[in-house]
């Protein structure tokens, strides 16, 4: 199946990208996920964290969609009557400091039909935007950094597990844990069930 269709999917309902925490924690009910690519956009860790795993004093980095390149993430389907909810809930959980802008370019899925998809790229104008640094300077503020979800180094492995499971190998990330020295065997099922972002 190719081509511009949404296949069963019924007018209204949103397509939701994820290349970081939405992959392993979407925190929202979804009709099917897909693993897709969207191109002209490139996972990126150039985005300080504040909030969710780091503070202003000791910022965090996570992960934002950067310019050119392409990336593997997963692509959820939410029916359209859950559909203005699900918006609602992501911009209050990506936007807390208005760091990423949201962007509905489309994404092939693995099945080979395209959609429209709603998704956050970072915003190169905000302070928190990082840039693109060194591995030894991203796992100085990896290593140490906690914000309101958890530790930063939990978001990278747990980003990095499930990358591995839909078989995408991201070098940079790849670089860093190994910098970080890792440990990437499965979480346990405890904490698989922690609300973490």
């Amino acid at each position: 199946m190719g081509g511009d269709a949404n296949g069963d999917a019924e007018a209204g309902d949103l397509w939701v990208f994820g290349y970081g925490s939405l992959m392993w924690r979407p925190g929202f009910a979804y009709v099917e996920a897909h693993p897709a690519v969207l191109r002209g956009w490139h996972r990126a860790l150039c985005v300080y964290s504040w909030h969710h795993r780091g503070t202003r004093e000791r910022p965090g980095l996570v992960l934002g969609l950067d310019r050119g390149g392409a990336c593997r993430g997963v692509a959820f389907r939410i029916s359209a009557h859950e559909a203005e909810a699900v918006r609602a809930y992501l911009i209050a959980r990506e936007q807390v400091t208005m760091v990423y802008v949201e962007i509905t370019p489309k994404a092939r899925l693995d099945d080979g039909r395209t959609v429209r998809v709603m998704t956050f790229s970072a915003d190169r104008a905000h302070p928190q935007y990082a840039g693109r640094l060194d591995v030894t300077a991203q796992a100085d503020l990896v290593r140490n950094a906690q914000g309101v979800s958890g530790h930063n180094v939990d978001y990278l492995a747990n980003t990095l597990r499930r990358l591995a499971e839909i078989g995408v190998r991201d070098t940079g990330l790849a670089a860093l844990s190994r910098a970080l020295a890792l440990d990437l065997r499965p979480a346990p099922a405890a904490a698989a069930t922690a609300p973490e972002f």
